[in-house]
């Protein structure tokens, strides 16, 4: 079965992770892939758009191996990607000359998304769309403008969504957000995240002897306005919990200039930066004790799942799909409200019980083998595939 997969190559965000881990888990179960993304035009695109990644090989390591091909685009960031005027006719011409069984688009907002149906009827091509803007809690008043944007997102959305043949989520949650916007239940396939517990597993590291900490707490992700992050940096200043505990930020975003100067070393707090290395964040976190994600809206984080998988004591707030990974024990959820004060009081009480630490790790680790694994998430994948091509044959028997 050969797939064109539709997704996000940089700038560097979850739409980007799940397109690389899927892309190339699909390789490794023996399917074709090619992969469409968005590239700032910056010289004249060749007559034919379809090129290989072996003109690539600084992203050889990371990305499938497949055949590549480039649209053009004006702005992309992120959060959304504008497109050139030409990019439709780009990837109907590329799309003719791979003629794939399936098309499958991981959504980047753009004003492409919204014209790939049309593109796929007319090619007869099965259309499925992977929806993952993050968002706070339907069921909850939309307290902060991002979650309103977020929300403004869902809405705009809502009305094309079912011009795709399938659109997968990742939550039950996400689900019931897009049904309360008119979105067919039975348009919509729940698929969560997965993560590889082969690699993504407790094992031994020297972070926290390199780093001088007794106890290590973890942020991973965008140092940006929606991940709400001076809200933790402030609860750990104010918590005060000494020499032997350290806060690492790992990764890099718009606010990381402003906050490091105002929380640093003196605090106990370590930018880290973003670390391309895979290996080497597996590392930090199979050293790390908890792992904190204090978002305002999610979808369902990748950076958790990771964590959980390792074996990391986790703390979240309860918006996208995050809420719903932790429950049961799996890990601790906080409210959307008042954070720092709820982490102030969690700090401390987590620095002097390293038992509830262990229990909190392995907790999370079995709740990722049990529901979130890569392996199952392919699984499902595939499932759905078969589907909508034997859907395909029996609208082109009955024609």
């Amino acid at each position: 079965m050969h797939i064109a997969w539709l997704g996000k190559k940089s700038p560097f965000c979850g739409n980007v992770t799940y397109s690389r881990e899927i892309t190339n888990a699909l390789l490794d179960r023996g399917y074709k892939v090619s992969f469409l993304h968005f590239v700032q035009e910056t010289a004249p695109v060749s007559e034919s758009p379809v090129r290989s990644l072996d003109s690539q090989p600084a992203i050889k390591q990371e990305w499938p191996d497949c055949p590549e091909v480039s649209l053009p685009c004006i702005y992309k960031s992120t959060i959304y990607t504008i497109p050139t005027l030409k990019s439709s006719k780009v990837l109907t011409k590329a799309l003719r000359q791979l003629q794939p069984d399936i098309v499958h688009a991981s959504l980047t907002l753009s004003p492409l998304d919204f014209v790939l149906p049309e593109i796929c009827a007319e090619l007869n091509l099965p259309l499925v769309a992977t929806f993952h803007p993050p968002f706070g809690s339907y069921i909850r008043p939309l307290t902060s403008g991002r979650q309103r944007l977020q929300h403004l997102t869902y809405q705009l959305y809502a009305p094309c969504l079912p011009n795709y043949d399938r659109t997968i989520v990742f939550s039950e949650v996400q689900r019931e957000l897009l049904a309360s916007l008119n979105v067919p239940r039975s348009g919509v396939a729940v698929i969560p995240n997965g993560v590889d517990v082969q690699k993504y597993s407790p094992g031994y590291s020297q972070i926290k002897y390199q780093l001088n900490a007794q106890r290590l707490f973890i942020y991973q992700g965008r140092v940006a306005m929606e991940k709400n992050i001076e809200v933790l940096l402030k609860a750990w200043k104010q918590s005060d919990l000494g020499p032997g505990c350290k806060l690492a930020i790992v990764g890099d975003g718009p606010l990381a200039p402003s906050l490091r100067a105002s929380y640093g070393p003196e605090h106990n707090i370590l930018w880290l930066g973003y670390i391309a290395d895979e290996q080497q964040r597996i590392e930090i976190l199979r050293g790390a004790d908890v792992f904190i994600l204090p978002s305002l809206v999610e979808g369902l984080s990748l950076s958790l799942l990771e964590a959980m998988a390792c074996g990391v004591a986790c703390i979240a707030t309860d918006v996208g799909a995050d809420g719903e990974v932790l429950q049961e024990g799996a890990g601790i959820v906080l409210r959307t409200q008042e954070i720092t004060t709820q982490l102030k009081t969690l700090l401390p009480l987590l620095k002097d019980q390293p038992e509830l630490i262990q229990v909190l790790g392995r907790k999370a680790r079995q709740r990722v083998v049990e529901r979130y694994t890569l392996s199952a998430n392919i699984t499902q994948l595939e499932r759905l595939y078969e589907q909508m091509l034997q859907k395909e044959e029996r609208q082109l028997q009955r024609a």
